[in-house]
C-alpha cells in the first residue's frame, strides 16, 4: 500500500525547469536570441533564463548529482500569442530548422497549434499557441 499523496490543488504550477547542455553561456545566448528569454545568472555563476513568471535553469552535464539528466533529454512546450506562421517566420529568419508544425496537439488547458524545433544541444522545443 503506498502512502498517500499531497491533497488536490496542492500543487499550483511550474516555478523552473532544467535543461543539461553542452555550454550553458551558449545555450543562455540561443534562447535570448530566437525566443527573446532573459538571461540571468544566480548562485555560484550559474545561468538561467527568465520569461513571464517561469523560468529555465541551465546546467552543464555532471553539475548536478541528484538527478541523471543527458543533454538533449529536454522536451519543453512554451506558450505564445503569435499565430504558428509568425512563429515559424521568427525561426526560419533566426536560422533555426523547423522540425514539424504547424500541428494540432493538446496542451494543459486544450487544444494548441504546435512549431517544433531542437536547439543546439537537441533538446526539442515545442512553441504552441492555445487555438
Amino acid at each position: 500500500m503506498s502512502a498517500p499523496g499531497l491533497p488536490p490543488g496542492s500543487i499550483q504550477s511550474i516555478d523552473h525547469l532544467v535543461l543539461t547542455v553542452a555550454d550553458p553561456e551558449a545555450a543562455a545566448a540561443f534562447y535570448a536570441r530566437v525566443l527573446g528569454m532573459q538571461v540571468e545568472r544566480f548562485g555560484a555563476g550559474r545561468l538561467a533564463l527568465r520569461f513571464g513568471r517561469q523560468k529555465i535553469n541551465l546546467q552543464s552535464l555532471g553539475q548536478e548529482q541528484r538527478n541523471h539528466a543527458t543533454r538533449g533529454s529536454g522536451d519543453l512546450c512554451l506558450i505564445t500569442d503569435l499565430a504558428p506562421e509568425q512563429t515559424m517566420a521568427h525561426l526560419q529568419a533566426a536560422g533555426v530548422p523547423i522540425a514539424e508544425g504547424p500541428v494540432q496537439k493538446t496542451g494543459a488547458m486544450g487544444p494548441i497549434t504546435s512549431v517544433y524545433f531542437t536547439d543546439p544541444d537537441g533538446n526539442l522545443i515545442e512553441i504552441s499557441r492555445y487555438d
